[in-house]
């Protein structure tokens, strides 16, 4: 069974980097993959095996980078945020 929050170490922690997504989205599982192989340091939620409360401030809060709530989401510094599985932009807002 999927954690419902964690914590992936890495050797590049140098941002505050937290993937919100789905345990059972393919995209979400391929971005925690590609931070992982990256080496980058980052916390995961996965929103939908959060309770109730939880879920309901979670998604307040994130509809502030992502108002139609497409996961994977991840927000760099909290700063930035990167909609949906995308390598290039990762690398981008990492400064990989």
């Amino acid at each position: 069974m999927s954690e419902v929050k964690g914590r992936v170490e890495g050797a590049l922690d140098s941002h505050r980097v937290v993937l919100y997504g789905l345990s059972t989205c393919g995209w979400c599982a391929d971005a925690k993959e590609f931070l992982t192989k990256q080496r980058v340091a980052f916390d995961f939620v996965n929103v939908d095996l959060l309770d109730r409360e939880t879920l309901d401030s979670t998604v307040a809060a994130l509809k502030r980078w992502n108002p139609t709530m497409v996961f994977p989401l991840v927000v760099v510094d909290d700063a930035t945020a990167v909609v949906g599985f995308q390598p290039e932009k990762l690398t981008e807002a990492l400064g990989l």
